[in-house]
């Protein structure tokens, strides 16, 4: 049901943002009554992924922790309160701020809740690793980051909102993908590849909770041109991983070379994050714009909820575990999605038409996607 919810998401959160740039080009703009960036980061980092992490979560917690199912009633509440959050947030962007605030509550009520049905399995558990102590870090980010968002509303500073964005950018989204990756991409690989080495670095995980912290510290001071000193680390942590993990093996198989494209991005993100650093630092000037962040939230993120949300999805499903021409469109299209964002920082006479186009592009790609998957999420197994 989770997965249902993150891939309407998918379609509302740049449907909605399609159209702000299309009225643009027109010269006006939606009645947002909250700023229109502010809006549009949150519903990237809280409204689509944390459908595709809690669903996940909910299901693999129990079982690499070795503890009993989690219970109906908690994830029918908390879906629930995501819902009702999202529905009224909607409403409250285009009527009133108190509506807002009202449905950013609800979220964080149902953020909350999930940390604590999480954290529950967690204590329950014998036997614990590094990635579970890491996601439960993250999660508590997730928690931060909607709390400073709904001050940023009540208080109308936009310092709630950088906050927001930052601590779920960096301390929240990224760790949890880094962290499922590192432990799911080797897995998935020996189950395909033949006379596969699983490795995973011990020194990865840390080592990127470090860099993001560093990042994140550089961004909230106003030192960006200090970020380099966390950002290449990460990059070639990035594409040490992709070394290690065959990233040319695996496309012996479209469904694992998906998983792998996608990470990659990650590598290729933290690159141009820490050359703009290292530019801003040379020339004082910001020559990138938000192609780093582009790079990393199409790139690398919602790349990756397509890659590992098909496999994860095939698999619980019983069905065969094949990507097909529409799931590897999927996958392609939102690399080129993220190539055309880039491309719009570099081409200010087109940035608008270049905007539009990728979120023409991403709507192109998800839509089949959605259509796809969405009923077997909500069909009953095919072999139950």
């Amino acid at each position: 049901m989770f997965l249902a919810g993150g891939a309407a998401q998918l379609l509302l959160t740049i449907g909605l943002w399609l159209t702000e740039l299309a009225a643009r080009t027109s010269g006006v703009s939606l009645p947002w009554k909250l700023p229109a960036a502010a809006a549009h980061a949150f519903m990237m980092i809280y409204g689509v992924f944390p459908y595709f992490v809690l669903g996940f979560l909910f299901t693999v917690y129990p079982r690499w922790l070795h503890t009993p199912p989690i219970e109906r009633r908690h994830y029918l509440r908390i879906f629930a309160l995501l819902n009702s959050g999202w529905l009224l947030l909607y409403l409250g962007f285009f009527v009133a701020r108190v509506l807002a605030a009202l449905a950013v509550l609800l979220l964080l009520l149902g953020c909350l809740h999930a940390l604590t049905v999480l954290l529950n399995v967690y204590g329950q558990a014998r036997e614990r690793g590094v990635h579970e102590r890491l996601l439960n870090f993250a999660l508590v980010f997730a928690v931060l980051g909607h709390a400073a968002f709904l001050y940023g509303i009540v208080r109308n500073d936009i310092v709630g909102y950088l906050l927001a964005r930052e601590l779920g950018l960096w301390l929240f989204l990224v760790p949890v993908v880094f962290t499922v990756s590192h432990r799911m991409i080797p897995f998935f690989s020996s189950s395909v590849l033949m006379n596969y080495v699983m490795v995973r670095p011990a020194w990865g995980p840390p080592l990127m909770l470090l860099c993001v912290a560093g990042h994140a510290v550089c961004e909230l001071a106003g030192v960006p041109q200090w970020r380099w000193i966390a950002d290449f680390p990460l990059a070639i942590t990035a594409l040490h991983h992709s070394y290690v993990w065959k990233f040319r093996r695996s496309f012996h198989s479209r469904m694992l070379a998906m998983l792998h494209i996608a990470f990659l991005w990650l590598g290729v993100a933290m690159l141009l994050y820490a050359l703009q650093s290292l530019l801003w630092l040379a020339t004082g000037s910001d020559w990138m714009g938000r192609a780093p962040l582009h790079a990393l939230g199409i790139g690398f993120l919602a790349s990756m909820v397509v890659a590992m949300g098909s496999r994860v999805t095939l698999g619980h499903a019983g069905l065969s575990m094949v990507a097909d021409r529409l799931t590897w469109f999927a996958l392609l299209g939102l690399s080129i999605t993220a190539v055309l964002r880039i491309a719009a920082e570099f081409s200010l006479p087109w940035a608008n038409t270049l905007n539009i186009a990728a979120g023409g592009a991403w709507l192109l790609c998800i839509i089949p996607w959605v259509l796809k998957y969405a009923p077997i999420y909500l069909l009953p197994r095919p072999n139950a």
